[in-house]
């Protein structure tokens, strides 16, 4: 796989930071979502069951996750369970070492924002969990979050963009990936920079995500001169002619949406099936197999930026990928290796805890307060440091370009584009 490093002008960021609006609100979840029941991963017996909390407590700690364990965005969060499982499997002997038994609680949240919710309020209260690991998509964790802030229980996300993620200030909530007012501008100034597009139409989903991040390309779009033809949301999820047909008469250089492969690759078949030329564009959402899948063809040649590159792309991950295809028969996907640094943080952060606490279950805040801490983490993606926000200090943006339309080469697409990019002033 070929990376070519190329500077983006800063001070394009630094205007669109500045100017940057605060993303919608998420889609409404469908009436009849439920919430999931907790399924504990396969866990081996704890070696010694005499630890305790200060208070002569449980020697069980769990480490939550919350992410589409069904559904049509399940691939993906199938991924960040399997990878921080993985992770809690290979390293939670320091813990065990120190007389606790360690239990994953994985939750699907539907990729709806009820049912993460409902399901945040059974994480949160079980006394025993001290830390999360999720959500796939920023409308889930930015209303779930406030329960974990009320409990005081750390999050790490290793997937979730929009700003107000982490803009909120709360100590508890944290990601290892980069924000939605930066992928934003990345995406359209490789459109404008690279591509030499002049004119755009951008569709989305009505997400916090789909919606924020759009608006971000927007943003720069306009103040770049670049003629922003149409900018729609839609719910739509099987026949999009009424979105394609004015789409037709515009004619645009480039489309760009701003959503999750699950909706995108109806959408970008069906442009192309009638007759739609321009170059098909999207933000990470679009970083699944399954949109090749649902594409096909129509997908292969497009551009998507990303925070998180294959796994591939990482020179720690090679064990990783070796371990996770051999542990759950499959292909890695995207947001599985930064779900298993998302994991190791919260043992890592636990342990610290426990040792600071002579050896005694920590508290909820204790581990939040060291989540916090976290700096130069050895993660397989990379160092990783949090500031006071819960942003990670710099963080890696890549644009790729779709090289195929077999989901099978997925993971060989290229990446055209790579930046790293400090996280904005808190």
């Amino acid at each position: 796989m070929k990376i070519r490093t190329i500077l983006l002008p800063l001070l394009v960021i630094v205007a669109l930071l500045l100017a940057a609006c605060p993303a919608p609100e998420p889609a409404a979840p469908a009436s009849d979502a439920a919430p999931a029941e907790a399924t504990e991963a396969p866990a081996e017996e704890a070696a010694s069951d005499t630890a305790e909390s200060a208070d002569g407590g449980s020697s069980v700690i769990k480490i939550a996750t919350q992410s589409p364990l069904s559904g049509p965005q399940s691939v993906l969060g199938t991924a960040i369970k399997n990878g921080a499982q993985l992770a809690l499997e290979q390293n939670k002997a320091d813990l065990e070492a120190m007389g606790y038994t360690i239990e994953l609680a994985p939750f699907d949240d539907q990729a709806t924002p009820d049912t993460g919710v409902a399901n945040a309020k059974q994480i949160v209260g079980d006394p025993d969990i001290l830390c999360l690991v999720g959500h796939l998509n920023s409308g889930v964790m930015i209303p779930s979050s406030e329960e974990y802030h009320n409990a005081g229980l750390a999050a790490v996300s290793p997937a979730n963009t929009n700003p107000i993620v982490t803009d909120r200030g709360y100590a508890e909530v944290n990601r290892i990936v980069g924000r939605d007012d930066v992928q934003g501008v990345v995406g359209e100034e490789f459109a404008r920079g690279d591509l030499g597009v002049q004119s755009v139409d951008i569709i989305h989903d009505k997400t916090a995500y789909g919606q924020g991040v759009a608006e971000f390309f927007r943003q720069s779009a306009e103040k770049n001169s670049v003629n922003v033809l149409g900018f729609e949301g839609t719910e739509e999820q099987a026949n999009f002619d009424s979105l394609i047909t004015p789409i037709l008469a515009a004619n645009p250089d480039l489309i760009y949406f701003g959503g999750i492969y699950s909706q995108a690759g109806i959408f970008f078949r069906q442009a192309r099936e009638k007759g739609v030329e321009a170059t098909f564009m999207g933000p990470d959402g679009m970083d699944s197999s399954e949109l090749a899948t649902l594409g096909g063809d129509a997908v292969a040649g497009m551009y998507y930026s990303s925070v998180a590159g294959p796994a591939n792309v990482y020179e720690g991950t090679a064990q990783f990928i070796t371990d996770y295809e051999a542990r759950f028969g499959e292909s890695t996907q995207p947001f599985a290796a930064q779900a298993y640094d998302s994991m190791n943080i919260c043992l890592t952060a636990i342990a610290t805890a426990a040792e600071a606490n002579g050896g005694a279950k920590p508290s909820r805040a204790q581990v939040a307060e060291a989540v916090r801490a976290t700096k130069d983490f050895p993660g397989i993606t990379g160092n990783i440091t949090f500031n006071g926000a819960g942003d990670k200090t710099s963080a890696t943006y890549f644009v790729l370009q779709v090289q195929s339309a077999d989901p099978a080469d997925w993971n060989n697409n290229e990446v055209v584009k790579s930046l790293d990019i400090a996280a904005p002033s808190e």
